[in-house]
């Protein structure tokens, strides 16, 4: 056999062209890759449902702060204050970009709940586009002759 033929057996098999050095550190590269990319994923997803979850908490404050406000100012001059606490909360919301909600009021206590979401970076790759949260908050207007 000529120095050439011999060069081509891969080492133990015998057989012509089968080298399988390097194989296993390829796939063993591929799959720590793939694990870095869904870590990375998981973490700035992850990061992306804490920032809907932030604008809706805080969306849902200052909806529920400036119904309150509403309230106590129609209460002061002798109205009901739940229409205008209504509206007072659904005109904050509506100057909120990408966040949804709604205010009820009951005996005077005005509660808010709202929906943000955030487009996903990583996680579309699964089929997962967005994520959301939900913010929630109660404001209870006390006048000045009463007490907490």
């Amino acid at each position: 056999m000529s120095r050439r033929a011999l060069g081509s057996l891969a080492p133990g098999s015998g057989l012509p062209g089968r080298d399988e050095r390097g194989q296993s550190v390829s796939v063993f590269v591929t799959v720590v890759f793939a694990a870095l990319i869904m870590t990375a994923g998981l973490v700035i997803d992850g990061g992306q449902k804490i920032t809907a979850a932030s604008r809706a908490e805080a969306a849902a404050a200052g909806a529920a702060r400036a119904a309150a406000n509403a309230g106590v100012t129609q209460t002061i001059a002798g109205r009901s204050p739940g229409d205008a606490s209504l509206r007072a909360a659904a005109a904050f919301l509506a100057g909120q970009p990408d966040v949804s909600g709604h205010a009820t009021v009951n005996n005077g206590v005005v509660t808010v709940r709202t929906h943000a979401s955030e487009r996903t970076i990583f996680l579309t790759l699964i089929g997962i586009r967005s994520v959301s949260a939900t913010g929630h908050a109660t404001s209870n207007a006390v006048g000045p002759d009463e007490s907490r």
